[in-house]
């Protein structure tokens, strides 16, 4: 890396001999006003990145914090561009994408290939991955290659994107297209040049863009859609602004070669609430150097890695040797906002985001939800980042629904569906789940030490009881359009996949361990009778399980498992349930999902209890391709999806992304194989194994099996990272037609990377090195042990 930065530096040191200076010429004016609709970009990153920014003693974000001055850039990177760029509030898209462009004598150039990789740095004698991505783009079969790099400045509000060309050939140009989408919408910019920054401001967000030289050997401004900006620009026609009206504007730029001089350039892209802001954030960056970014930026990275205590056991329980843990880590910490400390969101990504509508201010995943929140949190916790997992916990009052929550006139205690990391209400669903967790990563968090007594008290009172007696009582919300649903005791008006309401063992599950680790907090710090209350709460549940959820004549198999949910306490009555994401629902008993799988990993249910066992066989049957939920993959890879008839995915029959027939969802619509439930997968057979291990010897052939099917599970999940090290939302699974060309197992488009499927991994490395499931909670699993539904066959 030093050693092209230098190179780098050593050319645009010398790119500003000779330039031209201003023109005096009357400003020519782009046509084609708006421009085309906008969308977002594909959701299928190979990497992302920010500036490593630590606490100040508070655990905040602020002028205080030792890394201060805050860097609140972010960006994506597809295998040959930036892909987005975000300022701000983590969610707030300023650039749609970022590509650099080869121009030979004979026209333009069609890359052969393109990659992308994390480099690797010394850390603590091993070397790992950090987040600046090598991208490299081959042309001439491999005689040329553009090779191009991008990371924020630790100490301004400046993105850096740099090239190399390599090439004996003399004729080459190198362009620069950025297609700007300020305050987080594709409309309503405009774009101008002066005589060395390009411009683009939107409202409160401006974006400047300019290097060691000035930027006026070719350049031109326009409107998306209206115009060929390059075959204008070879043909000698340039414009210099886009003039008063607004819309999805674009700008494109010659990166010059002076004679002698390395054949590579800088890019700065300074961002700011207006055009003078955003140029001294390139000034800024620009006084810095190059050299002194890209060394405290890989610094800040490679000591984050070194303070991760338990980084190195996570990283022996690898297959891969351990980068993806290493990178798992990295990501997980990126995905934070940086104004609103511990605020963790879902993706840094908009799904399916070439074919979605970007003409109003969208959040896409770049939002928090507490469940992915709690997975996450505990994951870092996995790691030995206490810091970021208590930050993590004391945010979650911002999104927990009370008196103050605004527009809200119905039942508090419980937390919001989806919010913007500053709190802004998204959506506004009950997810029991979702107020369980809360209550759980409190629980382990005072567990480990990590919350005080005397904070925990307060938090119990002000935030955990509240939750857990909603958890009880149920009620009414009465909050936008969300005033009919009645809550009650397991009752969900959504389950974990925001589909449908009813019973679902997966949300039971958190709700049964949320109220036992409730109890006990309540004993400690609240009163007794309250903790008599949640556990009676809990017991109900838990004794019902089976009766409520567990079919005995159903379509599958021999007809005995749990289905998915329903919306009665009879899994025996073949009730309809709704559609799903447009995919016509069919009888609660014709589906099952790996959801019940949660019961044995909070405690809830042996990894033996007959009904367990039972619902593993539909689990992994052999149905039809719409109700089957297990898939193998090259290399003896396993992987879930969600559940039987999902129908959050591409088009299985015309090809299409999601939702992006005119209407919205589509009966075709198919939930592909999610890399998480590998994960969930193998905490179940860690459960599995650590019963195992007190009946038989360690050479036992069932005991060696267990260890041999987790280490598949492990080398499962690694093999649907992609180069970058990121693991999907969803990958391919061969099904229905392919016109995007994955590949079986690669991730789609839905969302890349996303953080629960990276806080899955971590933790089970971290359950395989303690040799215990991570997330299971003793207390609950000592409270039932000896429940009759807990009690093996064998």
């Amino acid at each position: 890396m030093r050693s092209f930065v230098r190179s780098a530096l050593a050319f645009v040191c010398l790119a500003c001999v000779g330039c031209a200076g201003p023109s005096d010429t009357t400003p020519s004016i782009a046509p084609g006003a708006p421009g085309a609709d906008p969308t977002w970009s594909n959701a299928e990153k190979i990497g992302i990145g920010t500036a490593y920014e630590a606490y100040d003693a508070a655990g905040q974000y602020s002028e205080q914090s030792p890394t201060a001055p805050i860097s609140k850039v972010w960006f994506s990177v597809g295998e040959d561009r930036i892909t987005e760029v975000m300022w701000g509030l983590i969610h707030e898209a300023q650039i749609r994408e970022i590509r650099y462009i080869l121009v030979g004598f004979d026209g333009v150039m069609t890359p052969e290939s393109q990659s992308a990789y994390p480099i690797k740095h010394d850390v603590d004698g091993v070397r790992q991955p950090v987040p600046v991505h090598m991208q490299t783009i081959v042309f001439d079969g491999g005689e040329t290659e553009l090779r191009a790099r991008a990371f924020t400045d630790p100490d301004n509000q400046t993105l850096i994107s740099t090239f190399q060309l390599i090439s004996e050939r003399e004729d080459l140009r190198v362009f620069a297209y950025i297609d700007p989408a300020l305050a987080n919408t594709g409309t309503g910019d405009r774009a101008w040049i002066d005589d060395s920054h390009l411009y683009a401001d939107d409202g409160d967000a401006a974006v400047a863009i300019g290097g060691l030289y000035r930027l006026n050997l070719a350049q031109s401004v326009g409107f998306v859609g209206a115009s060929d900006l390059l075959a204008d620009l070879l043909a000698g026609e340039t414009f210099d602004t886009t003039g008063d009206p607004r819309g999805n504007v674009e700008m494109l730029l010659e990166m010059p070669f002076p004679p002698g001089a390395p054949k590579g350039g800088i890019l700065y892209f300074g961002f700011g609430e207006d055009a003078q802001a955003a140029k001294a954030s390139v000034d800024a960056s620009r006084a810095r150097g190059l050299t002194e970014i890209s060394d405290d930026y890989i610094a800040g990275w490679t000591g984050y890695l070194a303070s991760l205590g338990h980084l190195p056991d996570v990283r022996a329980e690898a297959t891969d040797g351990g980068d993806l843990a290493s990178m798992s880590a990295v990501n997980l910490k990126i995905m934070e906002d940086k104004t609103h400390a511990g605020a963790l969101i879902a993706s840094l990504s908009n799904p399916w985001g070439e074919t979605a509508p970007a003409d109003q201010p969208q959040t896409g995943y770049k939002a928090v939800w507490p469940r992915d929140f709690f997975q996450v949190a505990s994951a870092f916790l996995a790691l030995g980042d206490v810091d970021t997992a208590l930050a993590a916990y004391r945010y979650l009052p911002t999104v927990q629904v009370d008196e103050d929550t605004p527009g809200n006139s119905g039942v508090t205690g419980w937390f919001l569906q989806k919010t913007h990391v500053d709190g802004e209400i998204e959506w506004v669903a009950i997810q029991q789940d979702q107020t369980a967790m809360p209550i759980m990563l409190g629980w382990q968090l005072w567990q480990a030490g990590i919350l005080s007594d005397a904070e925990m008290s307060e938090s119990y009172q002000s935030m955990l009881k509240p939750a857990a007696d909603f958890l009880v009582n149920g009620g009414r919300p009465d909050i936008l359009w969300n005033s009919e649903f009645e809550a009650s005791l397991g009752y969900t008006q959504q389950e974990r996949w925001e589909e449908q309401e009813g019973y679902s063992p997966s949300t039971i599950a958190a709700v049964i361990a949320g109220l036992v680790t409730a109890a006990d907090l309540a004993e400690r710090f609240g009163d007794p009778a309250d903790a008599v209350s949640y556990l009676a709460a809990a017991d109900l549940l838990e004794s019902n399980l089976e009766a409520w959820m567990f079919t005995t004549n159903g379509a599958l198999g021999d007809g005995a498992y749990f289905i998915r949910i329903t919306r009665n306490q009879d899994p025996n009555d073949k009730a309809m349930l709704g559609d799903n994401n447009g995919r016509p629902g069919l009888p609660e008993d014709h589906i099952v999902d790996g959801g019940v799988l949660e019961l044995v990993r909070y405690g809830v249910r042996a990894w033996d209890a007959p009904s367990i066992i039972d619902t593993l066989e539909e689990l992994d049957g052999a149905h039809d391709d719409n109700l089957r939920v297990r898939y193998e993959f090259p290399g003896e890879h396993l992987g879930w999806r969600r559940y039987g008839n999902d129908g959050y995915g591409e088009d299985g029959e015309a090809g299409t992304n999601y939702h992006e027939i005119e209407g919205g969802n589509t009966p075709g619509q198919r939930g592909r194989v999610w890399p998480f439930f590998s994960g969930e997968r193998a905490h179940y057979e860690m459960a599995r194994l650590n019963g195992l291990a007190t009946r038989f010897q360690s050479n036992h052939p069932e005991i060696v099996q267990a260890q041999w099917r987790i280490r598949r599970l492990v080398s499962s999940m690694e093999a649907f990272a992609n180069n970058g090290l990121s693991l999907p939302e969803q990958v391919w699974d061969g099904v229905g037609p392919n016109p995007f060309g994955y590949t079986l197992g690669e991730g789609t488009n839905s969302a890349t990377p996303l953080a629960w499927t990276h806080a899955e991994y971590v933790k089970l490395l971290r359950s395989v090195a303690d040799g215990a499931v991570w997330d299971r909670y003793r207390i609950v699993e000592a409270r039932y042990s000896d429940s009759p539904a807990n009690q093996s066959a064998d």
